[in-house]
């Protein structure tokens, strides 16, 4: 079993920065590929960055990419996502989750456990 506990968000402007951290309890956390996603109001849930059980990969979603950066720590059992040059449409609820595998995948049906979320929300 694992809990995940999500930490970072805020308000922010456009063109802003946030880090939001995940940590994890357990003693296996160095065992699981982690994911962060991104649900905004009505919309589906979606795959915003992935990285492997020893971090040596990471995949990241399209409306993403060069503006996030996924990160872990398995000593502190923390994961990170670092989230540069906001947009409005970056407002969402984002979402820590494990899975019980070592590598990244981009379908939030094959993770296994869940944060409660953490809100962002850009202001133009």
């Amino acid at each position: 079993q694992v809990q995940l506990v999500e930490s970072g968000g805020g308000l922010v402007q456009v063109g802003g920065s946030l880090r939001l951290s995940c940590a994890a309890s357990g003693r296996t956390f160095s065992s699981y590929a982690m994911g962060w996603f991104r649900q905004a109001p009505g919309k589906e849930r979606e795959f915003a960055a992935g990285i492997s059980a020893s971090g040596g990969m990471r995949s990241y979603g399209d409306s993403v990419k060069g503006r996030f950066t996924i990160s872990r720590d398995n000593a502190k059992n923390t994961v990170y996502l670092q989230i540069d040059s906001l947009k409005p449409e970056d407002t969402a609820v984002y979402y820590c989750a494990a899975r019980t595998g070592r590598v990244v995948v981009t379908s939030k049906r094959e993770y296994d456990y869940w944060g409660q979320g953490t809100q962002v929300t850009v202001s133009s």
